[in-house]
């Protein structure tokens, strides 16, 4: 094995032991299995020192070495370390505090469900990992508290929301955690298991919850930002933290203002591609008049989240189909669809992807949320469809794992620009692949256009500008058709997870530019299946390096 494979190894291994539930959730089974992250403060300081260590030997290794592969690595090895470095930096434990999975507390109810076992071995440790909760929630709460000492404040009417996701999983008969069940032929005495796993659930982690739940309304909640002031730069240090999650979500040096002025940019561009559809689909030209009617058409809502449902799976059913003219590489398993489970539903997004478990257990999943359904927007299921499952994160990720040539960290590596770059992108490569219905849908896809461009503008003005949540708000309710029952629920995600939405419209806008000079300088010899082979070939990339990889195949096709 080369050295700088040995070093990818190293750093997922370091990876998964601070985070075995992500670990077990992929299909790494094995002794993580009953453990669950460690937040506390020692504990963050010893992971980010033994991920700088390995960063540093991979910039020590002489590139000139490497083949073209082993640099890719190389690369990959030290922007992970780099990014994974971040969260303890920004000391993100002692303030991320909401009721989506962006929280670690929520991130539990959320993941654990999704554990799957087939041996007495890993039911054994799913028990114990539940006895593990108190113990995290324990070390949430002093970070918190030790937030609140040094000013690092989380935002109030996030703690609020925490607080009643809890109350809803704990008035909830049917606990989630006990979801897991063993295989049917697993031969494990499932009575005992089912009657350990319930007591632990009943004696120790719904009271911990509960205790969880009383700090954050009684401790943490009084001493919490309002919404006036939900951004980074109102924390010590704020600054700094948006400079790196910029950095991390982007894989870009792009300043704050920098990307503001780009989604001022595109919003103002994207006018002309709503008069054109909104013509022909609405007979006006009036950029408030459509939007009105995307907002308030009782036509453009679902009539129940069956329906729902079923649009997403006829989307996903499309682009499979379409998809071989598209795509030399497809993934070896479909998409499966599936509804958020309703624990989680009144927090969550419309949509989310979960990828497949590599070990088989588990495939990948385009999550619908069919809560509230008749307040939805109908006209956005195809272009949502077409981001998260086919052709979007479904196959980046299903390729990504099926590159067995490549490190395992390479197959996994989670660069937000690129994967949701990917995802934005299949929104407007479904256009070319004729995958929309009619121009309802493609004014969705023009919503969630205007919806990522605007994020740059939100996103960046809350944490770089100081603008308040009402501000944010008043600013996509204006600029974009988003539903009111979402303007809250995305402005809350980007008070959460600072800098995470900003990677969509980057990552899109560099691919989309890759492509352009691609084309240019092959003209006829350009190969719409073998480009996006290349754009999916490699695992997730950071930008800089994918537009490398591209500029070596139009080289090499460019040759006589």
């Amino acid at each position: 094995m080369a050295a700088v494979d040995g070093l990818a190894d190293e750093l997922l291994e370091a990876f998964f032991d601070s985070s075995p539930t992500i670990a077990t959730l992929l299909g790494f089974s094995g002794p993580r299995d009953h453990l669950l992250p460690d937040y506390r403060e020692a504990a963050e300081h010893a992971f980010g020192a033994r991920v700088a260590e390995i960063e540093a030997r991979a910039a020590a290794i002489d590139v000139n070495t490497l083949t073209p592969e082993e640099r890719v690595t190389r690369a990959v090895v030290m922007r992970q370390a780099a990014d994974m470095r971040t969260w303890g930096a920004c000391r993100l434990a002692e303030f991320t505090i909401c009721d989506s999975f962006t929280s670690p507390a929520a991130d539990v109810l959320f993941t654990l469900p999704m554990t799957t076992m087939s041996t007495g071995e890993q039911a054994d440790a799913y028990v114990d990992r539940l006895g593990a909760i108190p113990g995290l929630l324990g070390a949430l709460a002093e970070r918190h508290r030790a937030g609140i000492a040094t000013g690092r404040l989380p935002v109030r009417h996030l703690v609020e929301a925490a607080a009643a996701h809890i109350e809803r999983y704990l008035a909830n008969a049917d606990d989630p955690l006990r979801g897991p069940v063993p295989a049917g032929d697993s031969g494990i005495d499932v009575a005992a298991y089912s009657a350990r796993r319930d007591g632990v659930i009943r004696d120790e982690v719904r009271p911990a919850y509960a205790a969880y739940r009383e700090t954050l309304r009684t401790e943490i909640a009084p001493h919490s930002r309002d919404a006036d002031h939900p951004g980074l730069c109102f924390l010590p240090d704020g600054e700094d933290c948006y400079r790196r999650l910029i950095a991390m979500h982007t894989t870009t040096r792009r300043s704050a203002e920098e990307l503001h002025e780009t989604g001022l940019r595109m919003v103002a561009q994207l006018a002309e591609e709503y008069r054109e559809i909104g013509g022909r689909a609405f007979g006006t030209t009036k950029l408030p008049d459509i939007f009105d009617r995307l907002r308030n058409d009782p036509a453009l809502r679902w009539r129940d989240g069956d329906e729902l449902l079923d649009a997403a799976r006829s989307a996903v059913a499309r682009a499979e189909a379409a998809a071989p003219s598209w795509f030399g590489r497809l993934p070896d398993r479909g998409c499966e669809v599936r509804a958020v489970p309703a624990d989680e539903a009144p927090g969550a997004a419309g949509a989310y992807y979960t990828p497949r478990a590599i070990d088989g257990s588990r495939p990948g999943i385009y999550f619908a949320n069919t809560h509230e359904a008749q307040e939805r927007d109908r006209t956005q299921s195809e272009s949502t469809a077409f981001h998260e499952a086919v052709p979007g994160h479904h196959f980046q990720s299903s390729i990504a794992m099926e590159l067995t040539g490549l490190p395992m960290l390479r197959r996994l590596a989670p660069f937000t620009a690129y994967t949701e770059g990917w995802g934005l992108y299949s929104e407007r490569l479904a256009v070319e692949m004729g995958l929309y219905s009619d121009d309802i849908a493609l004014l969705g896809m023009l919503s969630t256009d205007s919806l990522r461009a605007a994020r740059l503008v939100v996103d960046t003005g809350m944490h770089a500008k100081g603008w308040s949540r009402a501000q944010a708000a008043r600013y996509l309710m204006e600029q974009t058709p988003v539903m009111p029952i979402e303007v809250e629920s995305e402005i809350d995600r980007y008070i959460a997870a600072p800098g995470q939405a900003l990677a969509y419209m980057v990552g899109r806008l560099e691919i989309q530019r890759i492509r352009a000079a691609a084309e240019k300088a092959l003209g006829p010899r350009f190969d719409i299946r073998g480009f996006h082979d290349v754009i999916l070939g490699s695992g997730a990339l950071p930008l800089s390096v994918l537009a490398e990889l591209v500029d070596e195949w139009t080289a090499e096709r460019a040759l006589p």
